[in-house]
């Protein structure tokens, strides 16, 4: 498993590194099995410390998850047992979902915009006359062939809002997104006819 330790404007020391390590690689071998690689980025606001993880499992999903604390040892702890609950309760379903799957799971490259917004000003003079949002940054982004129980685990997992997937029955674009009441919302053009 490969491990990236960093730090945004600090230094992460060789013993903070083995921790890691140490205490990420005890939370794999319970739940999730192979894990791929594991990102792990330290950061300081004006008064705590801020770890986030994110780790690639083998069977295509993503986990990610982070923790605040006063001490950096503290924040690490507190991402890690969040990863541990996320995992662990997803624990059985990574085993039903992927015990059948012959083939691992697929990834297309897609492209990705970040548009830049408004500055809260929403006056005729300053609209462009073009009406032609500015794209600030453009990358390849991964979307997985999915069944859509494995795409609403994949997104929960990852704590996102929203996941593009192909879905590996029908081969269709699909989006799953967390609806203002909670539910879990499932997008599918090939049934809006």
């Amino acid at each position: 498993m490969r491990y990236q330790i960093s730090g945004k404007g600090m230094d992460v020391g060789d013993a903070l590194q083995t921790h890691v390590k140490s205490e990420l690689g005890e939370t794999f071998e319970k739940y999730a099995g192979r894990p791929t690689d594991a990102t792990v980025v330290f950061s300081r606001t004006a008064y705590e410390y801020v770890c986030e993880a994110t780790v690639h499992l083998s069977t295509g999903l993503t986990a990610s998850a982070g923790g605040r604390a006063p001490d950096i040892y503290p924040a690490f702890e507190a991402c890690r047992e969040k990863m541990d609950k996320q995992l662990r309760r997803y624990k059985r379903r990574l085993k039903d979902h992927h015990r059948d799957r012959v083939d691992p799971v697929e990834f297309a490259g897609a492209p990705s915009y970040i548009l830049a917004g408004t500055n809260g000003t929403d006056t005729e003079e300053t609209e462009p006359d073009s009406l032609q949002p500015m794209i600030i940054a453009e990358m390849e982004m991964q979307v997985p062939t999915l069944s859509v129980g494995e795409a609403v685990m994949q997104m929960e997992l990852s704590s996102a809002p929203l996941l593009v997937f192909r879905n590996e029955k029908s081969g269709g674009v699909n989006v799953v997104h967390r609806r203002d009441d909670g539910n879990i919302g499932w997008i599918d053009p090939a049934h809006s006819r």
